[in-house]
C-alpha cells in the first residue's frame, strides 16, 4: 500500500475488521515504510532485509486487502514490482479483496484492468467486488462519505467471510482427499 489517501481508505476497512472480529490478527504493510530492492528474477527466497520481511509476511497470510492509489491511470510501480518480487503461486487458494484510491471516477476500471488479471495469475481468489474512492470522498484526512464507508466495511467483511468459507471447503476437501 502506498499513498496517504489509500492508507485512510485501507485502515477504515481494517479498523472496522478489529473491531467486530477481536479474533483476527490485521498488520498494515505501508510499502512506503519499507526499502523494497528492485525484482531482479532471483528466487523470493534469496531477498534480504526489508523485503524479505515483506516478502514473508505476505506469504504468512491468510487473507489480504490490497489498497493502490491509481497514478498515471495505472497501479504504482511500487505495487507492481512488489509483484514480481512473489512466487506466482503466492495467492494460490487464498482471498484477495482490493480498493483503489484515485483523482477522478475515470479510473475505477484500473483494478480490473491490470491489478485483476495479476493477482488472478498468481493463485487468488477475488472478492467480487473492489471498491473504488474518488479524491473528493476525502477531507481533513478523513472519509466523509457514508456510502464509501458502507463499501468498505463491506469489503472487509466479504473478504473474511469468504477466507472462512474457503478454509472450510479445503478442510472437507483435505479430510475428503479430494485435491
Amino acid at each position: 500500500m502506498v499513498g496517504t489517501k489509500t492508507r485512510i481508505a485501507v485502515e477504515a476497512v481494517l479498523d472496522k475488521l478489529k473491531a467486530q472480529h477481536t479474533n483476527i490478527e490485521v498488520e498494515l504493510i505501508n510499502l512506503g515504510d519499507y526499502q523494497l530492492v528492485f525484482s531482479d528474477g532471483r528466487d523470493y527466497r534469496d531477498y534480504t532485509g526489508d523485503t524479505k520481511t515483506v516478502i514473508d509476511k505476505i506469504m504468512s497470510a491468510d487473507a489480504y486487502i490490497i489498497g493502490t492509489p491509481i497514478f498515471q491511470a495505472s497501479i504504482p510501480g511500487t505495487l507492481k514490482n512488489l509483484l514480481d518480487l512473489l512466487p506466482n503461486t503466492v495467492f494460490k487458494n487464498k482471498i484477495v479483496g482490493m480498493l483503489a484510491t484515485g483523482g477522478t471516477a475515470r479510473h475505477y476500471l484500473v483494478l480490473e484492468q491490470q491489478l485483476k488479471p495479476i493477482l488472478s495469475y498468481m493463485g487468488a481468489m477475488l472478492v467480487p467486488k473492489y471498491v473504488f474512492v474518488e479524491e473528493k470522498c476525502f477531507q481533513n484526512k478523513a472519509i466523509i462519505d457514508d456510502e464509501v464507508l458502507l463499501r468498505l466495511a463491506k469489503l472487509g467483511n466479504d473478504t473474511l467471510h469468504m477466507a472462512a468459507a474457503l478454509k472450510e471447503i479445503m478442510k472437507t476437501q483435505e479430510s475428503a482427499h479430494l485435491y
